[in-house]
């Protein structure tokens, strides 16, 4: 019997290490969280009918190795980028006074925090630093050994270290990915 416990508990265990799920958080929670724990913000800015954005949910986030990472190093927030949430973030207060709940689930109107954060296509992937400060915007679906570049570059505040394109390059080119598909 004792036996039987023991492989169950490690077949919970195993079953809960492959099915982990990124902690999303509000933006307003996770200013609040790094105020207590400081860490990065990542931001998923999506949109219901986006397709690209529905495979980085699926393909990516869901990928055990980013959402370890995530979990570990930032405070996540999925805010969709033409949505009608009210949010308060650095003392103003964002919306989006052109919603239109007729088009929820297709284009509509942009969310004032898009444009604040200059999110022009979707899925758009923001990074802020552990004082909320806007880092950069990385556009486009990508894979999670793609995402793991500017998981790990921005944790490791490599991207001080870069002044141009070429800095980027050359620290893309010899970038060594652990993730897996």
């Amino acid at each position: 019997m004792k036996k039987l416990l023991s492989v169950l508990s490690i077949l919970l265990v195993v079953v809960n290490i492959s099915a982990q799920e990124i902690n999303w958080v509000s933006l307003e929670e996770a200013v609040a969280l790094q105020k207590k724990n400081p860490k990065k913000i990542m931001i998923d800015a999506y949109t219901n009918w986006c397709g690209p954005c529905k495979m980085l949910d699926k393909n990516t986030f869901q990928n055990k190795d980013v959402a370890a990472y995530v979990n570990k190093y930032y405070y996540a927030v999925k805010f969709n980028a033409e949505g009608n949430e009210v949010i308060n973030f650095n003392g103003n207060m964002f919306d989006n006074p052109s919603y239109n709940p007729a088009n929820a689930n297709r284009r509509n109107s942009p969310h004032e925090l898009a444009a604040y954060f200059s999110v022009r296509s979707y899925p758009t992937i923001l990074f802020l630093d552990e004082k909320s400060d806007f880092l950069s915007p990385v556009i486009g679906y990508k894979t999670p050994q793609q995402l793991e570049v500017y998981l790990k570059m921005f944790n490791d505040n490599e991207h001080l270290n870069m002044k141009t394109q070429e800095d980027f390059s050359a620290y893309y080119s010899t970038f060594k990915p652990e993730f897996s598909n």
